[in-house]
């Protein structure tokens, strides 16, 4: 995949994060009684930066992500995106924020089968009926490399290259910040490194601001800070990570 020239990209202020959270606890009731998945937790994602959150099963990563993109609400505490308080945002207030500002990389891809790849890289531009930038999809699809792949259905792709797909996907739209739930769990290593490739361009090239919850520290040592969770609460982060310091922190932290 050969870098493409990027038109400038429309990124928050710097010193406005891209989303953060504010002393955010989520407790869901048991049979066994309350379980904390969030414990006060207060964390920023910085403008133009890629983060992997990591932690062990249980850690509250997931549940971190989800309250961040309000997916799930707090028990207590605040969340913002872009500088925005979306807290106690309404269903439909926060269906807006998400379709606007937001976007999502699962580790299932969601390509819609019956369309092509170009079908579904602007379907979230349909959906909310926003024209489309021609430029900043030649420049997506020059970056993802799939020029001669973009009128295939997704049976007719590679694992990676659906996943590729699925990033532009949620890069089209220009959302304030991407977030990916383990977005290279289902691939080779071949696929899953172009993937991260990819999501590193972007970030550089086009100042998107780019968070992955995952347990590979390869898929780690792509971005620009870990964040370590357990029992859901923060216990350390570290800046330009290694695979090396973050295989070191995960046997630290029992990820």
């Amino acid at each position: 995949m050969s870098p493409a020239s990027a038109p400038p990209a429309s990124a928050p202020p710097a010193s406005v994060p891209a989303a953060s959270i504010h002393d955010g606890s989520k407790v869901y009731t048991t049979g066994d009684g309350p379980l904390a998945a969030l414990d006060n937790v207060t964390l920023a994602f910085e403008s133009g930066r890629f983060t992997a959150v990591m932690g062990p099963s249980g850690s509250g990563k997931s549940t971190l992500m989800q309250c961040m993109a309000g997916l799930d609400s707090l028990t207590a505490g605040r969340t913002f995106i872009g500088g925005v308080e979306t807290t106690h945002m309404s269903p439909t207030e926060l269906t807006l924020v998400r379709r606007e500002q937001l976007g999502f990389i699962f580790q299932s891809f969601n390509l819609v089968p019956a369309l092509t790849a170009e079908e579904n890289i602007l379907m979230p531009l349909k959906l909310a009926k926003r024209p489309v930038d021609r430029e900043y999809f030649d420049y997506l699809v020059g970056v993802v490399g799939l020029s001669d792949r973009l009128r295939h259905k997704p049976a007719q792709l590679s694992g990676g290259q659906q996943q590729r797909v699925a990033v532009a996907r949620a890069l089209m739209t220009r959302p304030t910040i991407v977030f990916g739930d383990e977005p290279t769990g289902n691939l080779d290593s071949r696929s899953s490194a172009e993937v991260l490739q990819f999501m590193r361009t972007t970030v550089d090239q086009a100042a998107q601001t780019v968070v992955i919850v995952t347990h590979d520290p390869v898929a780690a040592s792509y971005t620009d800070r870990v964040v370590f969770m357990a029992d859901g609460r923060i216990v350390d982060s570290i800046e330009s990570p290694t695979t090396e310091s973050v295989i070191d922190h995960m046997l630290q932290f029992g990820s």
